[in-house]
């Protein structure tokens, strides 16, 4: 495992900060992507505007 670690040098922890908030937001919006397609009501009753699906009246 130290030989992998090894690998990696200040380069490549540079690269990764810097991709750190692009991979944030394609992460979170693929996240919502899944719940919107699965309809997962037990989430997505909180969310606001989508929850008015759920109202019992």
């Amino acid at each position: 495992m130290s030989g992998l670690l090894s690998r990696f040098g200040k380069r490549h922890i540079e690269l990764a900060t810097r991709w750190m908030g692009s991979a944030t937001a394609f992460g979170a919006t693929a996240g919502l992507l899944v719940l919107y397609v699965t309809d997962f009501k037990t989430v997505l009753q909180y969310l606001p505007y989508y929850n008015g699906k759920y109202k019992e009246e």
